[in-house]
């Protein structure tokens, strides 16, 4: 790893100026960041790291009446085991105990999961060896290359890397809302292949909080290829609505997570077994598979259908 400067902010304002300059990086938690910096798989090394976790204020978890709104900062450990997301959030509970291990649930923040970088093993192998789409260059290696984890939803901005984050389903489904130091966003269009970052988030832009509508219930639902230390091969979250509607958002099969309107549709008139089977069949009627992603259509279908069951039991 390089040498760097470490910089503790004592402001959202701070450490938003000093991270637009180009040439700086925030860190919360570090389990994403700190293995990109020692791979050196970014188009640039940043001179500066811009610790987050010096501000006061960005950790809390707190009942807003309709909605909870979480500290960026908030540790996954705590999300999971907060008795008001339980209670309110629960697909967002479930989805935050099945990041990685506890070790790194103690360290990683919710803010840090839903700017994780893709996983791509073309975009995270060390000394940037692949100079890919993301990073600037003009070819996607893993389209013709082994991608037996890659999209099964066709390509964004040249990348058909498969999202990563177990919590952005999640907070999809629920509807949450995304707040930066410059705006708010959607968590529906919050996630995208952008440069090498996952998310809309621009030069000295940081995620402060994370506003998430309460709802009577919400599930989530993850198959990997381990119980724990993995990321999800496909995870899908369902939540009930304002209007009583499910809603439906899968990860894992597309460079950003996906809300499905066909499987929402095909169980608008309540959830039972035939309905669930169609919503699963809907939900990836329009897939366009690689030449190693087919066998995912078949997990995404079962757990689609699963998550929606669980949803109404």
């Amino acid at each position: 790893m390089r040498k760097f400067t470490h910089m503790q902010a004592s402001t959202v304002k701070e450490a938003s100026q000093n991270a637009a300059r180009g040439d700086a990086m925030v860190i919360a938690g570090g389990t994403d960041l700190l293995g990109t910096l020692k791979d050196e798989i970014l188009p640039f090394y940043p001179s500066t790291i811009i610790d987050l976790k010096s501000i006061d204020g960005l950790s809390e978890i707190e009942d807003k009446g309709d909605f909870l709104l979480i500290g960026a900062l908030a540790k996954l450990a705590v999300v999971a085991e907060h008795e008001l997301v339980q209670k309110n959030c629960q697909a967002l509970s479930e989805a935050c105990a099945r990041v990685a291990s506890p070790t790194i649930r103690n360290m990683a923040t919710l803010g840090g999961n839903i700017c994780q970088m893709h996983r791509c093993w073309y975009f995270r192998v060390p000394d940037d060896r692949f100079h890919c789409n993301r990073k600037g260059g003009n070819t996607c290696p893993a389209y013709l290359g082994d991608n037996r984890y890659h999209s099964i939803y066709g390509i964004q901005n040249g990348c058909i890397a498969a999202s990563s984050q177990d919590t952005a389903p999640a907070l999809i489904a629920l509807g949450a809302t995304i707040i930066t130091s410059n705006r708010e966003v959607l968590a529906e269009e919050f996630f995208v292949a952008n440069g090498f970052r996952s998310c809309v988030l621009e030069d000295g832009e940081i995620v402060t909080h994370i506003q998430v509508p309460k709802t009577k219930k919400s599930v989530f639902e993850k198959f990997a290829l381990r119980k724990s230390i993995d990321f999800p091969i496909v995870n899908c979250a369902a939540a009930y609505g304002k209007d009583g509607s499910a809603r439906v958002a899968l990860g894992g099969v597309y460079p950003a997570p996906l809300r499905s309107s066909a499987a929402e549709k095909a169980v608008a008139k309540g959830i039972s077994e035939a309905t669930a089977q169609k919503a699963g069949d809907d939900a990836v009627a329009d897939c366009t598979p690689l030449s190693g992603t087919a066998y995912k259509i078949e997990i995404a279908r079962t757990i689609v259908k699963r998550t929606l069951l669980r949803l109404a039991e």
